[in-house]
């Protein structure tokens, strides 16, 4: 497969310290790119940035909504383009956890966080032509719904329930973002089921299943390969997709529902305003 040069384009990418975000960063970078890449931890975000050649990096727990306007602030003073966001930082959690501000941590990280800095980040994003905002959500949002009378799980908590509602909300996003924004090319994907480590932050059988999974699973460079082919592609004008192998694929019913993408932006904004 070949792609487009990067050359002197500015990227930025979330979740770039481990799996499918290193590689991603790591090869966008090796085609010229500018890559800034976020990360928690101080000592690993800067031995990647040395591995992948990125021209810099941030420091932010992206579960926070204050840490994420942090990131977008400290990126926005450095940088005055950006021509790709990659929105790839994302957990599983098997018992319900609350940030340090008291939100629900998957519907925090996996979906607040790109909906936020994205919005944090929309005037460079509109003054690069050509700008992109690429979403990783997964084949999972085909279990999920959006319960919008209680997207926390305060009742009833399930950890594949409330990741499943979370990679939906990814899609449902990336389809309101390219309508609200014609100029910027926004779309998901699904990467497959990557051997990256993933979920195994949560323990005992969980971690044991995930590892059990891994074995069957494709590698991270297999998985970035849709996120790197979004990237560098020459631009198609197409926005709003879905695309799964590097090729658009038809998403499931309840992710084509436009007014339920509305009603999500709508609520993200309140969510995102009381913070």
């Amino acid at each position: 497969m070949s792609y487009g040069d990067l050359a002197g384009k500015t990227v930025l990418v979330t979740g770039a310290t481990n799996g499918i975000g290193l590689v991603t960063a790591r090869e966008l970078a090796n085609r010229g790119a500018r890559v800034t890449v976020v990360g928690r931890d101080a000592a690993k975000t800067d031995r990647v940035a040395r591995e992948v050649n990125a021209v810099g990096t941030i420091l932010a727990d992206l579960s926070e909504l204050d840490q994420v306007r942090r990131a977008a602030a400290e990126f926005a003073t450095k940088n005055k383009a950006l021509d790709v966001l990659v929105n790839n930082a994302g957990a599983f959690y098997s018992k319900r956890q609350e940030s340090r501000e008291g939100l629900e941590a998957t519907w925090a990280l996996n979906h607040l966080a790109p909906f936020l800095l994205t919005q944090e980040l929309l005037p460079l994003l509109r003054g690069t032509p050509g700008a992109r905002v690429i979403t990783v959500a997964s084949a999972a949002h085909g279990m999920g719904r959006i319960r919008f009378d209680d997207p926390e799980f305060r009742r009833g908590y399930s950890g594949w329930a409330a990741y499943s509602q979370s990679k939906l909300a990814n899609i449902l996003f990336a389809r309101e973002l390219a309508r609200r924004e014609p100029d910027i090319r926004s779309n998901s994907l699904h990467p497959g089921m990557v051997r990256s480590g993933f979920a195994h932050n949560n323990g005992g059988g969980a971690s044991l299943l995930w590892g059990v999974i891994d074995r069957f699973a494709i590698t991270p460079e297999e998985g970035a390969k849709t996120t790197v082919h979004l990237a560098a592609e020459a631009d198609s004008g197409v926005t709003g997709r879905y695309y799964s192998k590097s090729r658009e694929t038809r998403p499931e019913p309840q992710a084509l529902d436009d007014g339920a993408a509305a009603r999500l932006w709508a609520l993200s904004e309140q969510y995102v305003s009381a913070q």
